[in-house]
């Protein structure tokens, strides 16, 4: 009898494991059967047909479908471009665009090329509703599907939240042959890694502005979806898919008592770190400060580094750049970025500027971003919630006070402030403080763009899943 495949919560099993797919499979002793992770169904399956063994395959429950394409959108040409290096990598991997670039209908385009059962994955509520509408005015034909946010459906396309769908990863994992995970740096997650790891997909899409991860889990994306399969940088679309702009750097001094207090705050976290030879600068680094932060003296040397870290970046200096910056362009769409609510809150107050926090409720953030889009209101202050995930394409002047060291970070802000219109130049300011540390985090968040990945062959769309 042919060997059976079979799948059991994100687990593939065979009881008789021909040798072609050996070294694919680790013995269970508890179940007394052969298991493979959910995600080596491809290399499987194809390792088994190239060798030409028969056998009975239970596990994948794909559906193909009729989707009946609706939008007469002409794809700009990077899309295209981005949608072929897909294609021939197999249709696995990872597409980089930068925010207002359209990663939406190259996923779009991906599903329509791909008529099979799929399962789009996002990080939080509103994109997954932005997603649901896009994906219903484009497939009318098709049955659309939502998990989260109380919805819990078993459509053959799904859109669900990285949280939920981690949930229910086992459930999921034989149901759809196509997984898109939508701003991808999400994906390497401890939490949310599952759902790549336990799903049989033989197709993955990721998109995202830029894959890098603090943690450098970045690399496992690889394994979970593919290799970057296509690259582009913001400077590369301006003025053609994205709106011309140009990006501002301020510097500002500290006070002469700000710089006094600076310097001893540094001095008292750098004598600690000295003795407890510790180096910042790197993740391990921070885990052992913080770490020893529990001690009498790693607290004292904790909270010195924190007051230094507010001087940088709540210097009054920056307040007066901000005053400036907001008469200069007394008509357009300003989006204000500070790394920490505290500074919100301080900028609403003193500037009478709406604010959104993560603390700001759902129902009172989107009536702020609507009033934001017509106008009601001309300028927002946030934190660090509108990173990613909202589209507001009336914003046109970003200023960035304060923030991490991530690239990803910078990229997603500056996307808020890409989107094309007519007439519209954009501009970014970025306001530092000299002679501290937000000179480094400012240098690190504007690292250089890596190149394209490799291409391989094309995908096969007549395969069995």
């Amino acid at each position: 009898m042919a060997p059976l495949l079979r799948l059991d919560r994100g687990t593939l099993v065979m009881y008789d494991v021909p040798p072609p797919v050996a070294d694919q499979f680790t013995w269970d002793a508890r179940s007394q059967s052969w298991r493979a992770p959910g995600q080596a169904y491809r290399d499987i399956v194809e390792a088994m047909r190239v060798s030409g063994l028969a056998f009975r395959d239970e596990a994948g429950g794909f559906s193909k479908l009729d989707l009946g394409y609706a939008r007469e959108v002409t794809p700009y040409p990077h899309q295209v471009q981005a949608l072929a290096a897909w294609k021939r990598a197999g249709r696995r991997g990872v597409v980089v665009l930068p925010t207002g670039a359209g990663k939406t209908l190259v996923a779009q385009l991906a599903l329509r090329d791909t008529p099979r059962s799929a399962l789009i994955c996002v990080p939080t509520l509103d994109l997954m509703h932005q997603w649901y509408a896009g994906l219903v005015a484009a497939f009318p034909d098709a049955e659309v599907g939502l998990l989260g946010g109380g919805s819990h459906d078993e459509h053959p396309l799904l859109v669900s939240t990285y949280d939920s769908a981690a949930i229910h990863a086992e459930t999921l994992a034989g149901r759809y042959a196509l997984q898109i995970f939508d701003e991808a740096h999400h994906l390497p997650g401890d939490f949310t890694r599952v759902i790549a790891q336990m799903g049989l997909a033989p197709y993955r899409l990721g998109l995202t502005a830029t894959p890098k991860r603090s943690d450098g889990r970045e690399r496992d994306l690889d394994q979970l979806i593919g290799p970057v399969v296509y690259q582009v940088a913001p400077e590369e679309l301006a003025g053609d898919t994205l709106a011309d702009y140009r990006e501002v750097v301020i510097r500002v001094r500290l006070s002469q008592a700000e710089q006094r207090r600076y310097d001893e705050c540094i001095a008292l976290r750098n004598s600690f770190l000295g003795r407890a030879g510790i180096k910042l600068g790197t993740l391990d680094g921070w885990k052992q400060f913080v770490m020893n932060s529990g001690t009498p003296q790693g607290r004292v040397a904790m909270l010195a580094h924190r007051e230094a870290r507010s001087l940088a970046y709540g210097t009054e200096g920056k307040l007066r750049v901000l005053e400036e910056i907001l008469a200069n362009h007394p008509a357009e769409r300003t989006l204000i970025f500070t790394d920490d609510n505290a500074a919100v809150y301080r900028i609403s107050r003193e500037f009478l500027i709406p604010a959104i926090t993560h603390q700001t409720p759902v129902k009172e953030r989107h009536g702020l971003l609507e009033k934001f889009r017509s106008g009601a209101y001309r300028i927002l202050v946030t934190s660090r919630v509108l990173n990613e995930g909202v589209d507001v394409p009336e914003a046109s002047v970003a200023v960035v006070l304060s923030g991490t060291a991530t690239e990803r970070e910078h990229i997603q802000r500056l996307g808020r402030i890409l989107r094309q219109a007519q007439g519209k130049t954009a501009v970014l300011y970025e306001v530092i403080t000299e002679g501290t540390s937000e000179e480094r985090v400012s240098a690190q968040r504007r690292g250089q763009w890596k190149p394209p990945g490799p291409e391989h062959g094309y995908g096969d769309l007549n395969a069995p899943y």
